[in-house]
């Protein structure tokens, strides 16, 4: 997958708070997202991420 730093994925499963939007902030071997609905910001590794990705928003794109 082609994930970079300021994409919005949009995963298959909500966050507690119930938003399903998560912001790259860092991008490698794992991944450091921050929510969009409470902005609670965690790491998660590559191979998770990557898999529970529904959908990727570009930077350019609204």
């Amino acid at each position: 997958m082609d994930i970079a730093k300021g994409d919005k994925l949009v995963m298959k499963k909500k966050h507690p708070c119930g938003c399903n939007e998560m912001l790259v902030l860092r991008s490698g071997m794992d991944f450091k997202l921050r929510c969009v609905g409470c902005g609670r910001e965690f790491m998660i590794p590559r191979s998770k991420a990557e898999k529970n990705v529904k959908s990727i928003i570009k930077m350019g794109e609204s």
